[in-house]
């Protein structure tokens, strides 16, 4: 299935990976806040566009769990915990994904050159439509995060990844200023 051009709500997944305060505290500010603002965004315009919400944790037993300020939002959505880089690699989140039965997948998290750059091309080639929102990923390294970016932008597959921004996902969600959600949905951004 070639990339669709634009997202739709209805065939749409939001992925949160690896938000936890260990990996968050290496990113530089003024990034970090802004991932974390970015990816609070994410999160609550998909649920209010009733869009599923897939949450994972890189081995909590050290990295430790989901930062506050993205888990107090998160409300009972469960957390998927991996040692796996790439969450496709996780059968837990292979169940739960395929379950949902829905070909878009929208990432955001940490960090875009380990865990988002794998899970991102495991599931191009597994012909999901990827959408990766770059202002709602990040590394500890600018270089490393550009890189993941040129490289996920580049890849050769019948599914190639849409490297995207929060505020496109979030309209390509809406469509239209007419949507009931569109005054809600767009005060986030002010």
């Amino acid at each position: 299935m070639p990339a669709a051009e634009l997202l739709d709500a209805h065939q749409s997944v939001l992925v949160v990976i690896d938000m936890q305060q260990r990996l968050l505290d290496a990113i530089p500010s003024p990034y970090r806040e802004e991932l974390i603002k970015h990816c609070r965004w994410l999160i609550h315009s998909a649920q209010r566009l009733n869009i599923p919400i897939l949450t994972t944790e890189q081995y909590p037993k050290g990295l430790g769990k989901t930062d506050e300020k993205i888990s107090a939002i998160l409300n009972d959505t469960p957390v998927i915990e991996k040692t796996c880089f790439s969450c496709s690699q996780s059968n837990s989140f292979t169940k739960q994904l395929t379950a949902l039965n829905r070909q878009q997948v929208v990432l955001c998290g940490v960090e875009t050159h380990v865990c988002v750059l794998q899970t991102a091309y495991e599931l191009s080639a597994k012909e999901y439509q990827v959408f990766l929102a770059e202002d709602a990923t990040a590394s500890r390294s600018e270089h490393h995060h550009s890189n993941a970016l040129s490289r996920l932008a580049n890849i050769k597959s019948a599914t190639p990844i849409t490297i995207s921004n929060v505020e496109s996902v979030m309209f390509e969600w809406l469509r239209d200023a007419s949507h009931s959600e569109f005054k809600n949905i767009s005060k986030l951004l002010k």
